[in-house]
């Protein structure tokens, strides 16, 4: 009696369909434009926003004003905002509200105050910047 190879059988579907696939995306090849992704694809990549904007309705104002400052940057700035979001994604909540001092109080000074408080900052020990962030707290926030 001859008998089937039960692996080879179970495998064929998975073979055929590997087989009729597309071909894998390498890692380097570039994304199509918007208006060439499926409707699935766009639909992965507005939902987060989409669940941002109906969970929280008092945001929307302010939603929509970061997305008009943001048409607005070039694309140096552009990938400046990235830099400093992801630096400040990194950051401990101590090291957050001293930046928010740090920068709420530069945006009073000209630019040459600014520059030399920068080069002060810089050689303050990080004892230093807490008390002088405590002596020049930011504004309330009022998110």
């Amino acid at each position: 009696m001859k008998m089937t190879p039960k692996p080879l059988i179970a495998a064929l579907p998975v073979l055929l369909a590997l087989a009729w696939a597309p071909p894998a995306r390498s890692a380097d090849a570039p994304l199509p434009a918007w208006e060439q992704l499926e409707a699935a694809q766009r639909e992965l990549l507005v939902a987060p926003l989409r669940e941002r904007w109906d969970s929280h309705p008092e945001d929307r104002r302010k939603m929509l004003e970061r997305a008009g400052r943001w048409q607005e940057l070039t694309p140096e700035q552009r990938k400046r905002a990235h830099r400093g979001m992801d630096r400040w994604k990194h950051m401990t909540p101590e090291q957050r509200e001293n930046a928010r001092a740090l920068y709420s109080h530069m945006r009073t000074l000209s630019p040459e105050a600014r520059d030399e408080l920068r080069r002060e900052w810089k050689q303050m020990s990080p004892e230093q910047q807490r008390a002088w962030a405590r002596a020049h707290p930011a504004p309330a926030r009022d998110d």
